[in-house]
């Protein structure tokens, strides 16, 4: 039976998620954004709970107790961002639609002591396979934002935040999502992925954990912004950025958030920016802290901003692309752009990324793990056998710049169906 608060520690929040990512909208859900209405008028909206009892391997720092989700500890935090309020995080499974959807509303009951938060963001996959950015939810229960395309999967992400260092926990009793259609226009993306000049700081921390659950080890490559709009599962890399530094270029995934802030999607414009929308979009907050003095020269925390850093670079990452020192580098969002290919998971462990469809050309990246990556085309290059496959085909990934064999693509198929050759 469902526990009635019966003291005012408890508070049903009530909050409105949108997905609006800049992104393309998609002929295959075409007419579905438009509140079609069927015989007896327009159709209901998709409702269903969370189970917040499934904690799981794509989970940081929560436990379920209780009947109720929590943080694990008080005190622990994404790496990057040092001695701050406790965080966790619970990524949900994706809900699967039966028709197409373009808003999200989410509605917990939640005990929040002063000083916590309880976040709900959603995001929706389009139909290459690909997710929209990540949005926090509103607190708002009217005017939702709608999705830039419509959608039949969406994924929710709860974050809880202790009241202080060490502080009092939040507890969630209950989350409940509901989404339906609207016919309000959506935004479109950019032909190409933004990029920024940006100040690049080494995260280091090695035996630290990120803000996605992953464990860093030496040499290695990921980085860390300031916003969970662009944070990748654990694993994954469905959310990277290329970075260009004095030597070379990499493509690395977003596993930690950081550095200072944890709200400044700057990337983004500053109508739908989550946080300090007086600045102009590109332009991170602790760049204009330490610059300018803006904020009284401080972080979201009250910090003093020692530095103008917009990225946090694994060590891997921060060396190979040429640095020595913290310094100024080219920062290119690839989700942020007009996407094209198609979306396929890989398998294996360090799968490396190759200049061209041969072992002997140079390793631009390595997939530590299975990971989601776009495939824009593929091509007969050098034949591979492993483990028992061979295989000629090399599929081009355009957010690495680079080639793998389609062996480690996880498809029954040698030649990719619908990708075309290059």
């Amino acid at each position: 039976m469902r526990r009635t608060p019966t003291t005012s520690r408890w508070r049903r929040v009530a909050l409105t998620g949108a997905i609006c990512a800049a992104a393309v909208a998609h002929p295959a859900y075409a007419g579905a954004a438009g509140g079609e209405a069927g015989p007896g008028g327009p159709a209901p909206p998709a409702t269903w709970r969370a189970d917040l009892s499934d904690v799981g391997a794509d989970d940081v720092n929560v436990r379920y107790v209780q009947g109720d989700l929590r943080l694990r500890s008080q005190t622990a935090a994404p790496a990057s961002l040092g001695p701050v309020p406790g965080e966790g995080t619970q990524v949900l499974a994706p809900e699967r639609l039966d028709r197409p959807v373009n808003r999200v509303r989410a509605e917990l009951d939640a005990r929040l002591p002063a000083g916590t938060e309880a976040v709900v963001d959603v995001r929706g996959r389009a139909p290459d396979g690909g997710w929209t950015e990540w949005l926090p939810a509103g607190e708002a229960t009217a005017d939702a934002a709608g999705l830039p395309f419509a959608v039949t999967e969406v994924q929710a992400r709860l974050t809880l935040r202790a009241g202080g260092t060490g502080g009092p926990s939040p507890a969630v009793e209950s989350l409940r999502l509901r989404a339906d259609t609207d016919a309000a226009p959506r935004p479109q993306a950019a032909a190409a992925p933004l990029t920024y000049r940006l100040f690049a700081t080494r995260e280091g921390l090695v035996g630290g954990t990120t803000a996605n659950g992953h464990v860093i080890v030496p040499n290695d490559h990921f980085v860390a912004l300031p916003s969970r709009r662009g944070l990748s599962p654990k694993g994954s890399a469905e959310y990277s950025v290329q970075v260009c530094g004095p030597a070379r270029c990499e493509t690395a995934p977003v596993w930690d958030v950081g550095p200072w802030n944890t709200k400044d999607d700057y990337w983004s414009p500053p109508d739908v920016r989550e946080s300090w929308r007086d600045l102009p979009q590109g332009m991170p907050e602790a760049q204009a802290a330490y610059q300018n003095g803006y904020n009284g020269g401080r972080d979201e925390f009250g910090r003093q901003v020692a530095n103008p850093a917009g990225i946090d670079l694994a060590d891997g990452t921060f060396y190979n692309v040429g640095l020595n020192d913290n310094g100024w580098v080219d920062v290119t969002f690839l989700w942020t752009g007009e996407q094209t290919g198609k979306q396929f998971p890989t398998w294996g462990t360090d799968v490396r990324v190759r200049q061209q469809s041969n072992t002997s050309s140079a390793v631009l990246a390595t997939l530590p793990g299975p990971t989601q990556v776009r495939v824009e085309c593929q091509e007969r290059g050098q034949e591979i056998t492993y483990e028992g496959h061979t295989n000629d085909a090399w599929s081009y990934l355009p957010d690495y710049g680079g080639f793998i064999s389609n062996i480690f693509v996880d498809v029954p198929d040698a030649w990719l169906p619908g990708v075309p050759e290059c």
